[in-house]
């Protein structure tokens, strides 16, 4: 029975499940790593670069996987890679398609649940597959500030304070939770710091370094949102305190 409806996108399985979305989802688990984590006074995300290449013009694509949407919201995504760009390119068409109508910014959930829409009809339609793709998206907007979003494949949407997506996001996530218990407040510095522990165990590379790790920043400063991706010296340097912590306290985190 399950190979009648292994294929299709609109055929519910005997036990009422969708078999491609499940395969989507599931595409992600093995992806790489991302995570973001919400702090006072900003927000931080991390990814893994598997595919580091010293020959790679980085002035053409500055970022693997992370990307600009506005002047208030950045993302960084894991999956397929091709899926990315075309929903990447649709998000920043429903930005400037706001921006005319309205003379202002797109709000952060509004953007997110307008291609979570999209996300989502692509599992109920004949002829289509899911796009093998998640999102996390930080932006700051008047209303609620600071933001961390997560979309999956299904259309699925929410926030969070800190979350991980990819591969070995059960055992990240396990770690942001002992780090943040009692909903803890940390500064955006904390916040960094804690991404590299959480990378440095996540990750399927075996050593963590500037060349595998790309990090950005988003702060509100005098009415702005800045955005700042951290250089091969900034995050060489992150990494560097986290291997000094662990020789000083004699053990390895987890």
């Amino acid at each position: 029975m399950n190979r009648n409806v292994d294929p299709r996108t609109t055929v519910f399985s005997p036990d009422g499940r969708l078999y491609q979305v499940e395969y989507a989802m599931e595409s992600i688990s093995n992806a790489p790593t991302c995570l973001g984590i919400v702090a006072t006074n900003g927000i931080v995300l991390a990814t893994e670069c598997r595919n580091a290449n010293k020959l790679q013009d980085t002035t053409v694509m500055p970022s693997e996987r992370m990307y600009r949407i506005n002047e208030n919201m950045i993302c960084a995504v894991t999956g397929t890679q091709s899926d990315a760009t075309v929903l990447i390119s649709e998000l920043r068409l429903m930005s400037l398609r706001y921006q005319l109508i309205y003379n202002e910014v797109i709000p952060c959930e509004q953007i997110v649940t307008q291609l979570s829409d999209i996300k989502q009809a692509y599992t109920q339609y004949g002829g289509k597959r899911p796009f093998g793709v998640s999102f996390l998206y930080m932006g700051w907007d008047a209303m609620y500030g600071n933001q961390l979003y997560q979309s999956d494949p299904s259309g699925n949407f929410s926030g969070w304070r800190a979350t991980c997506i990819g591969t070995n996001f059960n055992m990240a996530m396990a770690m942001l939770r002992e780090e943040l218990a009692d909903e803890k407040q940390i500064t955006l510095k904390q916040a960094m710091d804690l991404a590299i522990k959480v990378l440095d165990k996540a990750m399927c590379i075996t050593k963590i370094s500037s060349s595998t790790v790309e990090m950005a920043t988003l702060q509100r400063i005098d009415n702005a949102t800045v955005f700042s991706v951290l250089d091969n010296y900034e995050v060489d340097k992150l990494i560097k305190k986290l291997k000094k912590q662990e020789l000083e306290t004699g053990q390895k985190y987890f």
